[in-house]
């Protein structure tokens, strides 16, 4: 996840964009898993356009899906159905911990490091190779720790479904709507909405903890962990848009193919 210095609604957009591209280039790296065909509860692809989905979201038998976003970044909390039986604890903690440690994300790390280095962002680290090892370590372990505090911990204790289930149909200004309301409504375990404790409070217990934990003495105040936070929450409401409309994107690139 993105961390640091206070950054634009623009801004970070632009890195979204730029960063997804860049690990695009390695998704050569890692070899999707085999996916099953044993729930029979997903819904059928569907396209704007029409024609079938050359490379559909497939569920597999623990409930989580195998899709990356730009065939690289791992999506595996992402699934176009429109209800699938609850994660158990264990099977949260798996699925975040696929995503955490996919060997993809790795080189994304280093992007995000080498875009806090240029920006010189948190002063404290310094600049050279040491400066580059702090930004580094500091970036896997923000985002190693927001996974598990909004993808597992919180949602475990508080049994709500991690998942983002995709609309896949309807007007772009819908489903934009609908994405952008996921970050502050969720399904429970149980099947029933309510507001998303687990990801407003866990990307705020992520960014308490690493602003006042492991970030420069200097950065270490109410201010910057409230800017993280909010960079945190408007991360995530820009990948849940981006995630939304990426089987459509998948669609028409198999098509150009």
């Amino acid at each position: 996840m993105i961390k640091g210095s206070p950054l634009t609604l623009s801004a970070l957009l632009a890195r979204l964009i730029t960063l997804q591209l860049s690990a695009a280039l390695m998704a050569h790296m890692q070899q999707a898993a085999t996916p099953t065909n044993s729930l029979k509860d997903l819904s059928q692809s569907r396209d704007a356009v029409g024609g079938p989905d050359p490379k559909p979201a497939i569920s597999l038998q623990d409930g989580t899906s195998n899709d990356r976003l730009l065939y690289a970044l791992p999506d595996f909390l992402t699934v176009e159905a429109t209800q699938l039986p609850p994660l158990s604890t264990g099977q949260k903690f798996k699925v975040v911990a696929r995503i955490s440690f996919d060997p993809v994300v790795y080189p994304w790390y280093a992007a995000l490091a080498g875009f806090s280095q240029a920006e010189n962002s948190e002063r404290g680290f310094g600049q050279g190779a040491a400066g580059y090892g702090k930004r580094y370590g500091t970036a896997f372990a923000d985002a190693t720790l927001e996974n598990f505090m909004t993808g597992a911990i919180l949602p475990s204790l508080l049994r709500e479904d991690p998942r983002y289930y995709q609309l896949g149909k309807g007007t772009f200004r819908r489903r934009t709507a609908y994405a952008i309301s996921r970050i502050v409504v969720t399904r429970t375990d149980s099947g029933n909405e309510r507001f998303n404790y687990s990801e407003i409070f866990g990307s705020a217990f992520s960014a308490g903890i690493s602003t006042y934990g492991y970030h420069p003495q200097t950065d270490r105040n109410l201010p910057t962990a409230a800017s993280v936070w909010g960079s945190l929450v408007g991360y995530d409401t820009l990948t849940i848009v981006f995630t939304e409309f990426w089987p459509d994107i998948r669609r028409r690139l198999g098509h150009k193919r």
